[in-house]
């Protein structure tokens, strides 16, 4: 399934459909993210609870108070998370806005992650463990958004890994960060079409409207 259902005159429907995997199942490649394992915590899961998904929450919980904190989080994704994407996760995880998450937003942040790492992997076509110029172009369209070169360009430039140097190409996109690429471009995409309402393509906007648009993207 695909992480978005998205259907306007800026794109198209995307014609790949991934499977989600199984919140149990734990990658071990070292390019992508991946949270730590280890033992159960002195306190027991909810009821119902997966038992391998909890000895992953009990291990993040390092402190034992029921709830995963911003360190905690950034600290369990071992393949060092940027702070940017992990303050993302965290807001569009943490349902009630206690500045932490309790296990069950940690079980939907969880499957988030892992349907990414999928995403991630379908279109790392070169196994590179990055996300290239075109490779981005093909996820991006087959979400729905048809970007210009230009825009595409920008969007590499911006969460490229490394910064460019001299003439030089920018280096490839992570797997955090193309998860926050694409989050963005949903997210003001969105915002965008919600003052487009004759759907032309063309809005007038405020300076507030303007500013509010790029200041509540990810």
């Amino acid at each position: 399934m695909s992480l978005y259902s998205h259907s306007s005159q800026y794109g198209h429907h995307g014609r790949h459909h991934h499977n989600s995997t199984s919140s149990q199942h734990s990658y071990r490649d070292p390019r992508y993210a991946q949270p730590l394992v280890g033992g159960y915590g002195g306190y027991g899961p909810p009821p119902n609870a997966d038992p391998q998904l909890w000895q992953w929450f009990s291990t993040v919980d390092t402190d034992r108070s029921g709830q995963i904190s911003l360190n905690e989080l950034q600290a369990a994704l071992v393949n060092e998370f940027d702070l940017d994407t992990v303050k993302m996760l965290m807001n569009m995880f943490d349902a009630d806005r206690s500045g932490t998450i309790g296990f069950n937003e940690f079980a939907g942040l969880w499957k988030y992650i892992a349907d990414w790492q999928n995403v991630f992997r379908h279109f790392d076509r070169d196994g590179s463990g990055s996300i290239e110029g075109h490779e981005l172009s093909e996820a991006l369209r087959s979400f729905g958004y048809n970007l210009s070169p230009r825009l595409l360009q920008l969007i590499e430039l911006k969460y490229a890994t490394g910064p460019a140097s001299g003439y030089a190409p920018p280096a490839g996109i992570s797997f955090d960060r193309f998860v926050r690429a694409c989050v963005v471009v949903k997210s003001l995409t969105e915002a965008f079409q919600q003052l487009d309402t004759d759907r032309d393509g063309w809005i007038q906007v405020s300076y507030q409207q303007f500013m509010e648009m790029f200041l509540r993207a990810p």
